[in-house]
Order: structure tokens, then C-alpha cells, then sequence
């Protein structure tokens, strides 16, 4: 008979540090030993994805811990066919945690002719029996309106607040800025919960990838700024930011990025650039290049998945974890 005392992780091979992480941080919480359910995530020689369970996972409440990060659909279908093996398993519930969620960027019809990526995703996850999504820092919160099963969003600023607060000591001398104008509400609610002023600096796109001005709105003589979005890709639009931060007179500039995609010459610029950190979290598996880079570092989001984990297998609030002072206890040791 199964135990439904305890909830059970499994991990496709996208981000296999974190689902270890996260399976320590739950046996540390419990008191006992949750490990990574015994399975293999394999491909065939044409690409194929297969997968095969050696527990049994009858009744049990399931948790696939899987971002759909490089290679994106590599990741989403090992992500979707780990959900149909523990469903025709009689798995009584089965949840994903996606700590990136790819596709996010396409949200909506920017021009004629072209598809809302995003939407389809989100209707694939939800029809391979798939009952509960839980993620971090959306791309663009209106995605979660696209699942039509319940989904819990998660956000990384209370963890930045915490970092942040430990490593700048005098906060009046630092500014949050956002990287461009839809960004505007994440930057401002970064300052609110470290109580800093706000700067925007104004991108104008000439074409996708390309850059064409920059300008700061606000005072950031003097200041140390904090630069802080959700995604960054080849990082070519952080770099010119900071760049754009210190000749408007910033002391330092620093950045704070959810998902570190850090594709192409992400790396070679962020050496290269004024910027003198970039700080992400482990959504997505850091590649040595990344894990070498003196510029970056990398904050851990295992606490936070593994307490949100507990509180949805529970039947308790996760909205709980959006408040700093609940994540520095969970975060004790840490910060």
C-alpha cells in the first residue's frame, strides 16, 4: 500500500542540482529522508524522449521538478511525458514545479501572423493531467489566467531583499532600477521592500536583439544602482544599462536577474562590463562558464521551492512566502 504521509519529488534533467537541493531542504523540514523518486529520463537515438518509474507512485502526490529551460523543448516534453507516465501510474496528484518557465517571452501577438507560444504551452501542461503549476517570477503575471488549473507564482524579491539587505549596509545610498518601462512594477516593488528610491532607464528597440537609445529617468548621481528584471538572455541590454547607469554618475552598478538564461556571449559580456555584479538564482542549471564567471553569483531558490512544496502538499497558504521576514526564517543560516 502507499504511504501518503510524505510527498514524492521526480526530476527530468533539466535542473538535477536543484531537485537535490530541494529534496535536502524537505528531508531537513521533515525529519526524515525524502529522496528523488527512483526513475530514468532517457532519449532513444532519434531524440525521443522515454520515461520509466521504479516506485510505486499509486495514490501518492506527485512533484516534477523541471524547468523548461535550454533546450526548451527538449525540457517541456520530458516535463510532459513524466506527467503521463505518473498518471497512467494512478498517481493521485500530479504538480509542476517549473522554476523557469520557457516560452514565457511569448505572451502575446507582437505582429500579424504570429502565435501566443505561451498559451499553447500552458494548454499542453494542462491537458496531460498535470493539476497544479507552481513557478517563479512569470515572464508576465497574466500567464497564469492562461492555465486553466490552479497556478502559484512565486517571486524572487524577498529572496534578493535578503541579499541586498546583507550586502549593502547604508540602503539610502542605493537605487533599484528597472532595465525598461514594463519592468516599472518589479523594480518598484524590489524598493518598496528594501525602502530605496527608483530609476527607469528608456530602451528603444529599432528590432528585436537591437538596441538603438538609452536614457535614465531619475537621479542615480552617487548612487548605487540595483538593476532588476526577471530574464536575462545575451545580457547585451544589462551591459549597455550599466554602462548608461555610470555615465549618469552611479558609484557601482549591480544587477539582480531571476532567470539567467546567459545565452551566446552572455558570459564574455558581463566580464567585459562595468556592471560589477550580476546576481542570479539557480532556476536554471548554471553552466560552468557561468559557475567561473567572478561577476556572477548565484543565490539559492531550494528553501523557498521546498517550503512551497510542503505548503501545497499540506493545504496551507504559499502567498505566506512573498513576505521577507517568513522567508529569513527559512533562510537562516544563509543570509
Amino acid at each position: 500500500m502507499p504511504t501518503l504521509d510524505e510527498p514524492k519529488l521526480i526530476s527530468g534533467n533539466a535542473n538535477l542540482e536543484l531537485a537535490n537541493s530541494v529534496s535536502r531542504r524537505m528531508s531537513m523540514a521533515r525529519g526524515r529522508k525524502i529522496s528523488l523518486s527512483d526513475a530514468r529520463v532517457e532519449r532513444f537515438n532519434d531524440g525521443e524522449v522515454f520515461v520509466e518509474v521504479f516506485e510505486n507512485v499509486r495514490g501518492e502526490d506527485m512533484f516534477i521538478i523541471q524547468p523548461t529551460s535550454r533546450p526548451a523543448n527538449d525540457n517541456l516534453m520530458e516535463l510532459l511525458i513524466i506527467a503521463d507516465a505518473l498518471k497512467r501510474s494512478s498517481a493521485r496528484r500530479v504538480t509542476a514545479v517549473i522554476p523557469y518557465f520557457g516560452y514565457a517571452r511569448q505572451d502575446r501577438r507582437t505582429k500579424a501572423r504570429t502565435p501566443i507560444t505561451a498559451k499553447m504551452v500552458a494548454n499542453m501542461i494542462s491537458q496531460t493531467g498535470i493539476e497544479r503549476v507552481l513557478t517563479m517570477d512569470l515572464h508576465a503575471a497574466q500567464i497564469q489566467g492562461f492555465f486553466d488549473i490552479p497556478v502559484d507564482n512565486l517571486y524572487a524579491s524577498p529572496i534578493f531583499a535578503l541579499d541586498v539587505a546583507h550586502h549593502f549596509k547604508d540602503l539610502s545610498k542605493v537605487t533599484v532600477v528597472s532595465p525598461d518601462v514594463g519592468g516599472v512594477a518589479r523594480a518598484r516593488e524590489m524598493a518598496q521592500r528594501i525602502g530605496c528610491g527608483l530609476a527607469i532607464v528608456d530602451k528603444r528597440r529599432t528590432r528585436p536583439g537591437e538596441v538603438a537609445e538609452m536614457t535614465v529617468i531619475g537621479d542615480v548621481s552617487g548612487q548605487t544602482c540595483l538593476i532588476v528584471d526577471d530574464i536575462c538572455d545575451t545580457a547585451g541590454t544589462l551591459c549597455k544599462a550599466a554602462d548608461v547607469l555610470i555615465e549618469a554618475g552611479a558609484v557601482e552598478v549591480h544587477s539582480y536577474i531571476t532567470h539567467g538564461v546567459l545565452s551566446g556571449p552572455a558570459v564574455e559580456r558581463i566580464t567585459n562590463s562595468s556592471m560589477k555584479s550580476l546576481v542570479v538564482t539557480d532556476s536554471i542549471e548554471a553552466t560552468p562558464e557561468v559557475k567561473d564567471c567572478p561577476n556572477i553569483r548565484i543565490v539559492p531558490t531550494a528553501p523557498l521551492f521546498a517550503q512551497a512544496i510542503l505548503n501545497i502538499w499540506s493545504g496551507t497558504s504559499v502567498s505566506s512566502l512573498f513576505e521577507t521576514e517568513t522567508l529569513r526564517t527559512i533562510y537562516e543560516g544563509i543570509y
